[in-house]
């Protein structure tokens, strides 16, 4: 189901700005970006439109121009966010880009890095893994998101990575790390690794599941890992699923996105503590009915050092309102371009 965006939202709107990246980019890029009458004519000051999964960052100021005005987005009040489209590049950033706890949309980088080294098809169930008593264990934790599964158990890679990103089972993710290398402390040395060749250069993973404060990031750098894994099939197919019945025990799990299904959103993976807040990484159909791509945003840090369900009202709350005006923009922008 996909619900229409309702009116602007009424909060403070903030211009949008964006991260440069050089060298600028190629002329055939160029004419995309500043399409003259087009819906988007990025004017950048000071060098070429940053693209996901561009190198090192400079900082400049970009206006994202329309038919009559300027774009601006509802950014959040506190934290800080990011919204980017898949084939344009960033539209902008708000807050500080400082490293900060992001909870369990850490999940991300480890779904990223397991399908990344053991790729599944569409249709592919991958190999069994049988669950060990440490994982079944961790299931009765009363201070952390868990799935119920028990030792001796044997799920199947796709099973596990559903426990991981839809029910956020912290102990499934800490099994799909020993599964993958052997140790939990290896399998966050590849985390780190990864997020290296993306360009996540203010990025530190110090787990698989995000229970520890200590993995931090910026909503810019988990722009662009959103970017990169959101071109996985079957990860794609998984953040987009409400629910799923396991066997084993396990029964129903059902995904911690409240989003999903509404103004076109389609994924990808929430996360919240009392030091990180409310936090959610979500991607959404442009809604233009032209094939326009997705458009991709990160929320992090939302009342912060509160409770974890009020942060992570707030970063739903945040994020709908940017989804719903990134969306309106853009539809408008483009229906002038084909005009």
């Amino acid at each position: 189901m996909h619900v229409q965006p309702g009116p602007a939202p009424s909060a403070e709107r903030r211009p949008v700005t964006v991260a440069v990246a050089p060298p600028s980019p190629s002329p055939g890029r160029r004419r995309l970006l500043r399409g003259a009458a087009a819906g988007l004519a990025l004017a950048v000051l000071g060098g070429g439109a940053a693209l996901l999964g561009a190198g090192r960052e400079e900082s400049a100021a970009v206006t994202v121009t329309e038919t009559g005005g300027t774009m601006r987005l509802p950014w959040p009040k506190d934290g800080q966010a990011g919204v980017a489209v898949t084939g344009l590049g960033v539209l902008g950033t708000s807050g500080e880009q400082k490293p900060v706890p992001i909870a369990s949309v850490t999940k991300v980088m480890t779904a990223y890095v397991v399908l990344r080294d053991r790729p599944l098809r569409q249709g592919e169930s991958g190999p069994r893994v049988t669950v060990d008593q440490r994982a079944s264990d961790e299931s009765h934790s009363l201070h952390e998101s868990t799935v119920r599964i028990s030792a001796g158990q044997e799920l199947t890679q796709r099973q596990l990575l559903e426990l991981l990103l839809l029910p956020s089972g912290n102990n499934a993710a800490r099994l799909l790390a020993r599964w993958h290398s052997g140790t939990e402390e290896a399998f966050v040395a590849k985390m780190n690794r990864a997020a290296k060749e993306l360009g996540m250069s203010r990025t530190t993973y110090t787990g698989p599941s995000g229970l520890e404060a200590s993995t931090r990031s910026t909503a810019a750098d988990q722009l662009r890992l959103a970017e990169a894994v959101m071109r996985d099939e079957v990860f794609r197919s998984i953040v987009a699923t409400r629910e799923v019945t396991v066997g084993g025990g396990t029964g129903t799990v059902v995904n911690t996105n409240k989003l999903l299904g509404t103004s076109g959103v389609v994924g990808v993976k929430t996360g919240s503590s009392t030091p990180a807040g409310g936090a959610l990484m979500w991607a959404a159909e442009t809604g233009d009915g032209h094939g326009g791509g997705l458009i991709l945003g990160v929320v992090l840090h939302q009342k912060a050092n509160t409770t974890p369900a009020a942060g992570l009202q707030e970063a739903f709350d945040s994020s709908e309102r940017l989804i719903t005006a990134a969306r309106r923009e853009l539809r408008e922008a483009r229906a002038v371009r084909r005009a």
